[in-house]
């Protein structure tokens, strides 16, 4: 059996239940499961809130001192330090799973994933690039902005229930521990650095360079999109598209592709090859999916593990102060 899952709180659950519908209309044999990074009981949903897919809240699946860990980080440091742990008590608590694939939750799936479910039947581990050939000028990002962010893009990553798989996911989760931060400065971006080191320290790792797979801001360069005769979604005339992950879309500023892009527009520019028509399309029907899924509605409920920034400093002020000599310092230099 394949699980698929995604992470979030309960601000992101319209772009989760986005995901749920495109899973279950391309690949309603999976399970599909919403990791929630926050509490019903405090959210309080009314009932047309409440997804149709099944919800796993973090606090259930038993990661050491918590706690901790929401003191530590935001909430985007937060959802993607979990993901290990999911991972691991699925693997724990489902002896029928055989494939665990985890997607963000700001993406579609468009084809039934026929080529992946083949890969992770071979692979331990299938992984992403963020791009798969040079950027063509210095509008952001670039190579240079991978380099601060990872090799790989962690809003997919296929995993096959194997000893490989475990191993690697065992030592994921030691890192993200304590270093899931963003820290540029000292070479950390959430969980997506670490991963560099897979392919390094794992044998059986598949480096997917597909043209349809994770199609998003970052590699839209090398990737142009178009409907054939029976209106599906093919990448550069050639291949399906088969996910497309639109990490930093805004509903209400419909013509941006992404807010942590310069490169491309979804309007008319006078700036030659800044305007990306193909893309449009694409980018119109995820805004209508959000919009029906109530996006305005659940952006309105805060996190329940996210201290607001004065407590948040406080405690830091409390951990220091209690701490020895040279761990005072070590918190001083991180700050």
């Amino acid at each position: 059996m394949t699980l698929a899952f995604t992470i979030c709180s309960v601000n992101y659950l319209a772009q989760a239940r986005t995901l749920g519908d495109s899973l279950k209309a391309t690949n309603p044999d999976y399970q599909y499961i919403i990791g929630l990074v926050d509490k019903l009981s405090v959210a309080n949903l009314p009932a047309d809130l409440m997804p149709d897919y099944s919800m796993l809240e973090v606090d259930q699946i038993g990661i050491p001192d918590f706690e901790a860990m929401c003191d530590r980080y935001d909430i985007t440091e937060l959802n993607t330090a979990v993901k290990p742990f999911y991972i691991d008590f699925f693997i724990k608590n489902n002896p029928n799973v055989t494939e665990i694939i985890y997607f963000d939750p700001d993406i579609i799936v468009y084809q039934p994933l026929q080529k992946l479910n083949q890969d992770l039947q071979q692979y331990s581990l299938v992984l992403t690039p963020h791009t798969c050939s040079p950027t063509p000028d210095w509008e952001r990002p670039n190579e240079q902005h991978h380099l601060s962010t990872g090799i790989f893009n962690l809003g997919f990553i296929g995993l096959r229930n194997d000893s490989t798989a475990k191993a690697f996911v065992d030592w994921w989760k030691d890192r993200l521990v304590y270093e899931c931060r963003i820290d540029l400065c000292n070479g950390l971006f959430v969980d997506q650095h670490w991963v560099n080191f897979a392919p390094v320290y794992y044998d059986n790792v598949l480096i997917d360079r597909h043209p349809g797979y994770n199609v998003a801001y970052w590699n839209m360069h090398e990737r142009y999109l178009s409907a054939d005769s029976d209106g599906q979604w093919r990448v550069n005339q050639t291949e399906f598209l088969q996910f497309f992950h639109y990490s930093g879309y805004n509903p209400d500023r419909p013509d941006e592709v992404s807010k942590y892009q310069t490169r491309y527009s979804l309007a008319d520019s006078e700036t030659p090859g800044k305007e990306r028509p193909d893309a449009k399309p694409l980018f119109d029907l995820y805004r209508n999916r959000l919009l029906t899924n109530h996006n305005d509605l659940y952006r309105q409920y805060p996190c329940v593990y996210i201290k607001p920034p004065k407590i948040l400093r406080y405690k830091r002020v409390r951990k220091a102060l209690n701490a020895p000599f040279n761990q005072l310092i070590a918190l001083l230099e991180n700050q």
